[in-house]
């Protein structure tokens, strides 16, 4: 197992789900890297493993990822593993891995949990097309990011993953009805533990819930994308508040020939070409 980086995914609530492939790698590396190594002890103590450990985090993780890649060149063999669930999603992994590609240090992952898969397969919403936004940017933090990444997702027509954590749920919830309207969502909570749930409602009726009832556990929000229905009407809507001509220059301006823009301009608004020579004569 010499000089090469293993990403095992550990349990994000129920230790029953980690695999046997993964107790056995974390047994076997020269190190095991931790999120945080107070939490991931009650993990290797509750399967029996002795393997060291060393933290590996946000706040050194550029630093400490040097360090272990050097390691990983003398022959150490590192399992990776964060706070729950698979390294590299939403935490520091991806750094590490990175810098290991860099190294030509071999990386391989071994499968487990993820809450966002695992939340987005029993919410009831489309799971053909998704994407995943982690934690949205904090208004403390980054205020415009938050606000530019609301906005890219008002046209997300794929089903859309946003995790959170219980005391800014409401918020959350409010920001992104604000920016995408009343939208199916699928709210799960405490996932694979006891209290787990799967709260299948709409941004208006989970905020009139939580006016009265108070968030608890770490949570995964699934999301309705927007359908192509709306947005073919939101795209008549707009072309209709558009002349003739302001519509023609739109595809114009984009490099098309007059002949192919007056071909788009009909398509557009449901008309026939003719229609569209006769109006611009």
């Amino acid at each position: 197992m010499a000089g090469m980086l293993y990403l095992c995914a550990t349990p994000i609530g129920n230790l029953e789900d980690i695999t046997f492939r993964v107790l056995k790698t974390l047994q076997e590396v020269d190190l095991i890297a931790a999120e945080d190594t107070r939490h991931s002890i009650k993990l290797l103590n509750h399967f029996e493993i002795k393997t060291p450990m060393t933290s590996y985090h946000e706040y050194n993780k550029v630093d400490k990822a040097r360090y272990l890649v050097e390691q990983m060149k003398n022959g150490v063999s590192i399992a990776l593993i964060t706070d729950a669930g698979t390294p590299g999603i939403s935490d520091p992994g991806e750094e590490l891995v990175r810098q290991c590609h860099e190294a030509g240090i071999p990386v391989t992952s071994l499968p487990g949990a993820a809450a966002c898969i695992t939340a987005l397969t029993m919410s009831g919403l489309p799971t053909r097309r998704f994407c995943f936004e982690a934690f949205l940017p904090s208004e403390k933090a980054d205020k415009k990011e938050r606000q530019w990444i609301l906005e890219e997702l008002k046209r997300e027509t794929r089903t859309m993953i946003v995790y959170e954590a219980p005391h800014h749920l409401v918020k959350t919830l409010r920001d992104l009805y604000e920016a995408l309207g009343n939208r199916k969502i699928t709210i799960c909570r405490e996932l694979t533990k006891k209290y787990e749930t799967a709260f299948l409602t709409t941004f208006e009726e989970a905020l009139d819930y939580y006016e009265t009832e108070e968030p608890k556990g770490e949570c995964v929000i699934v999301i309705q994308g927007k359908s192509m229905e709306e947005i073919r009407r939101e795209e008549k809507e707009s072309w209709e508040n558009m002349s003739l001509e302001e519509h023609m220059d739109y595809y114009e301006a984009q490099g098309k020939d007059r002949k192919e823009a007056m071909k788009l301009v009909a398509k557009d608004r449901g008309i026939s070409k003719r229609d569209v020579y006769q109006a611009l004569l």
